[in-house]
């Protein structure tokens, strides 16, 4: 008998040697050509504009090593003669392994999907990529999930039905403990399909009021005015008062302006015209009234109201200063005085 054809484990020394080379000739194979293909490819993406081909770039540089070693393992064991339970085993395995590399490669094309989308809409609709940035988490979750079923479904003695039935009941009891972390996960997908605010808009909630930068599972992060980042629950956001500034289409202003009590009756009917005219000489303004409203302490208080047709508040305060200073120098110009706080004291020399 020669020194190949001794048995060892019920094979013969010459067949262990045969499965060692096959295991190591695929995993040496298999990583030479993820090598080779993520390099080429990284060097062809450079000089396409398409993104298909960074696409498979990508999946080659997600390919993880263990995998490639299971399934090398799993192809040498073929050549041997291995027990039933052993093989079996080998088998498992090598399935969830792959199962892994495969959920990895399609959470990569959900996220690759998900940064080609954003770079496509994010700027010209902001609350298109905002749903589609919510939805692609709860798909991601539920594809992990399907995945973690199969790789159970292949381990011998598991019973994937039963331990779904289990889950479930268990499941009823987590609930109930995480009531405030589910209600902020439901409000956040309230939030990308209906939409009441988007990143980059101006909200104010309450007293709070800033940018939107970050809608996430469980918070909001706004970003305020004076620097700060306001952290809100998903749930006490939606259940708060919400003013979207950005989705204003236009500004509706009122603001008043009193004469003094001793001006004449046919100037105070020329103040309207003069505030007309004032307003609309304005190409982003749209005039709408103007009233002798009240009579206050020590002035006769007039109420102005205008539209401003770009709902820019820059703008808005430069054609409101403009308005103030115009009207200050046609005032003058008509004699008409501003009031100022003034009392009267009769005194009773009896």
């Amino acid at each position: 008998m020669s020194f190949w054809e001794r048995t060892f484990l019920g094979n013969t020394l010459q067949n262990w040697l045969t499965a060692l080379l096959v295991t190591v000739g695929v995993l040496v194979a298999l990583r030479v050509l993820q090598s080779v293909l993520a390099r080429r490819l990284y060097r062809f993406t450079r000089r396409t504009q398409t993104e298909i081909d960074d696409w498979v770039g990508e999946l080659a540089i997600k390919t993880r090593f263990l995998p490639m070693v299971a399934l090398s393992l799993y192809l040498g064991s073929r050549v041997l003669t291995l027990p039933e339970q052993v093989a079996a085993w080998i088998c498992t395995v090598a399935m969830v392994t792959l199962l892994i590399q495969v959920a990895i490669w399609v959470d990569a094309l959900v996220y690759f999907w998900l940064n080609r989308y954003q770079k496509q809409y994010l700027e010209d609709d902001a609350a298109r990529a905002t749903t589609v940035r919510a939805t692609t988490i709860v798909v991601r979750i539920t594809l992990f999930s399907i995945f973690v079923l199969l790789a159970l479904d292949n381990i011998p003695g598991v019973q994937v039905t039963t331990l779904v039935t289990s889950l479930g009941i268990g499941g009823v009891a987590v609930a109930l403990a995480v009531q405030s972390i589910l209600a902020d996960l439901f409000a956040s997908l309230t939030i990308a399909l209906d939409r009441p605010f988007v990143i980059d808009d101006f909200i104010t909630v309450g007293e709070f009021m800033g940018t939107v930068e970050h809608i996430g599972l469980k918070t909001t992060r706004v970003r305020s005015l004076s620097g700060e980042q306001l952290v809100f629950s998903n749930s006490d956001l939606l259940s708060s008062r919400i003013r979207n500034y950005k989705r204003m289409e236009d500004r509706r202003v009122t603001f008043a302006v009193g004469v003094a009590c001793e001006t004449e009756y046919e100037k105070l009917k020329r103040i309207p015209d003069i505030v007309r005219e004032i307003i609309e000489s304005h190409e982003q303004t749209r005039f709408d009234r103007a009233h002798f409203k009240a009579y206050g302490d020590f002035s006769l208080d007039f109420e102005v109201v205008y539209y401003m047709l770009n709902p820019d508040f820059g703008l808005y305060m430069d054609i409101q200063q403009a308005i103030n200073l115009s009207l200050l120098r046609r005032f003058a110009e008509e004699g008409i005085e501003l009031p100022y706080p003034t009392q009267t004291l009769y005194v009773n020399r009896r």
